[in-house]
C-alpha cells in the first residue's frame, strides 16, 4: 500500500457507531484515531481535510460474502478491481469466498489471496473451503488455514450434502475456534432448477428450485449445531421458512448467525419474466412474501448482517440463455444505497447490519466495525444519506457489468472511505 498522509481530519459529520449517534470531528494520525471532538480547530501543515458536512461517519463496512474470482477467473474480477468496487461502496474489509479456481482449500491458496490483497483498496480476508475442492468428500486442512488467520470456512456455491461430513466439520471447527458458513441447498431438490419454483417458474416454463431445498439444509444444520455446539453462520438466506427457523433457534439459545443479500429484499421472481440472466442468482429470487420476511428479519434481529454476495460474471457468460447462464450479480457498489433506500431502518441500524455486526461474525472487531474512539484503527466510511444517484453499470469499478439495478435511483452514497488512515475514496472517487 502506498504511503498514507500523516494526518487526516474528517470534519463536520455525525458519527454513527455502536455507541450511538453524535456530532464530532475525527482526527487521524499515522493510521490511528487520536481525537474525537466536537471541533478539531487546528491541524499540522499537510493535513488532509475530508468534508463530512451533512454526512454520517461510521466504521467502514464489512462484507461477509464477496466473490473476487482471483485466482482462476480474472476475466470477471480480480482482487484489485473488486477491492476498488468495495472501497467505492464504503467497505474497508471483505471476506473473499473460496470458490475460485483452484479453490481456497489449502494454506498455499489462502496465502496467494492474502498476497494479492496486500495492496488492495480494502482489507481482504480469505475464507477457507470446508472440504477439498469444495467437493464434499474430504475435510480441507482447516488448522493450516486457521494458522494464517482464516476465521470463516465455507464451500459456498455448494452446500455440504453429507450430514456426517458436516458433523465432523462442525466438531473440527469448534476445536479450532472458527466459524462454518453454509450455503444451504439440498442438491437433490434444487438440481436442475434455474429460478424459484412457483407461479412464475410455471408461467415461464423454467425449472425451479423449491424453497424447501434451502429450508431442509437450514433445519439439518441447526440440528447439528445443537448436537456439536459449533458456531454456525448461514449464508444468503432467502425464504420465510429459513428465517423463521433461525429466529426460533436463536430464542432457544443456539449460537447461530445469518446474513441476507440486498437482492433478496429488493427483487422478486417476477423479474425473471424478462428472461434476462442478470436476474439469475443462487439462491434464486423469491416471492414477494419472502421479500417481506427478509425485511422483517432485518428489522427484528433475526438476520445479523447484510452481505452482498457480489458475484461478477463476464458479459458473454450472462448473455447465454437463462438456463445456461451462471447465477450471480454485482453488489458491492449498490448494497448500501439499496439498504438506505428500501429498508425502513435508521442509519444506525443499517451500519450495524453492514459494519460492526458482520465484523464480529468474521472475527474482525479488533480492526473493523468497532466504535469510533481514540486508539482505534482508522477504517471509516463517510456517507451522504440524502444524496440520490442513478445506477449505471457501465461506470462500475468491477470488471463485470451484471448489475440488475440499471437505471434505478437510490438514496445514500459514499463520499469518502478511509483505510488504515489512508483516504482511498475522496468525494466519491477512488484515489488509486
Amino acid at each position: 500500500m502506498r504511503s498514507r498522509p500523516a494526518t487526516v481530519v474528517v470534519r463536520g459529520g455525525r458519527i454513527v457507531d455502536s455507541i450511538g449517534v453524535r456530532p464530532a470531528d475525527v482526527l487521524i494520525q499515522d493510521g490511528t484515531i487520536t481525537s474525537v471532538t466536537t471541533t478539531v480547530s487546528s491541524a499540522p501543515p499537510g493535513t488532509v481535510v475530508l468534508d463530512a458536512s451533512g454526512c454520517l461517519v461510521g466504521p467502514g463496512l464489512v462484507d461477509l460474502h464477496t466473490h473476487l474470482r482471483e485466482p482462476g477467473r480474472e476475466e470477471a474480477e480480480t482482487v484489485e478491481t473488486g477491492s476498488r468496487a468495495a472501497a467505492l461502496g464504503g467497505y474497508t474489509a471483505v471476506v473473499a469466498m473460496p470458490n475460485t479456481d483452484p479453490a481456497l482449500d489449502s494454506a498455499a491458496a489462502v496465502r496467494q489471496v492474502q498476497d494479492l490483497g496486500a495492496d488492495a483498496l480494502c482489507h481482504v480476508y480469505p475464507a477457507g473451503a470446508i472440504t477439498v475442492g469444495r467437493e464434499g468428500k474430504m475435510l480441507a486442512p482447516m488448522a493450516e488455514m486457521a494458522a494464517l488467520g482464516v476465521r470463516i470456512f465455507t464451500d459456498d456455491g455448494n452446500g455440504v450434502q453429507d450430514s456426517r461430513m458436516m458433523r465432523r466439520a462442525m466438531e473440527y471447527a469448534s476445536a479450532l475456534g472458527v466459524t462454518l458458513a453454509q450455503h444451504c441447498e439440498d442438491a437433490s431438490l434444487a438440481g436442475g432448477g434455474h429460478m424459484h419454483e412457483g407461479e412464475w417458474s410455471s408461467r415461464l416454463g423454467l425449472a425451479g428450485q423449491p424453497a424447501e431445498a434451502e429450508e431442509l439444509m437450514v433445519m439439518r444444520d441447526l440440528a447439528l449445531a445443537r448436537l456439536t455446539g459449533a458456531r454456525m453462520h448461514f449464508l444468503h438466506l432467502s425464504t420465510a421458512g429459513s428465517l423463521a427457523m433461525v429466529r426460533g433457534a436463536k430464542k432457544s439459545g443456539l449460537v447461530v448467525t445469518a446474513e441476507v443479500a440486498p437482492h433478496h429484499f429488493t427483487l422478486t421472481d417476477e423479474c425473471v419474466a424478462s428472461y434476462d440472466a442478470v436476474f439469475k442468482v443462487n439462491p434464486p429470487l423469491r416471492t414477494a412474501q419472502d421479500v417481506a420476511a427478509v425485511k422483517a428479519a432485518l428489522a427484528d434481529g433475526t438476520a445479523d448482517a447484510i452481505a452482498t454476495d457480489h458475484a461478477p460474471h463476464t458479459a458473454e457468460a450472462k448473455e447465454a440463455p437463462f438456463d445456461q447462464a451462471p447465477p450471480g450479480m454485482l453488489g458491492l457498489e449498490t448494497a448500501l444505497g439499496l439498504a438506505l433506500t428500501e429498508l425502513d431502518l435508521t442509519g444506525e441500524q443499517v451500519f450495524a447490519l453492514m459494519s460492526w455486526q458482520p465484523a464480529a461474525i468474521a472475527g474482525l472487531s479488533g480492526e473493523h466495525g468497532g466504535p469510533i474512539e481514540v486508539g482505534r484503527p482508522a477504517n471509516l466510511c463517510v456517507v451522504d444519506p440524502d444524496q440520490t444517484w442513478t445506477v449505471d453499470p457501465s461506470a462500475s469499478a468491477s470488471r463485470s457489468r451484471n448489475n440488475p439495478y440499471r437505471g434505478r435511483t437510490l438514496r445514500g452514497r459514499v463520499r469518502h472511505t478511509v483505510l488504515a488512515g489512508e483516504p482511498v475514496v475522496v468525494g466519491g472517487e477512488a484515489q488509486r
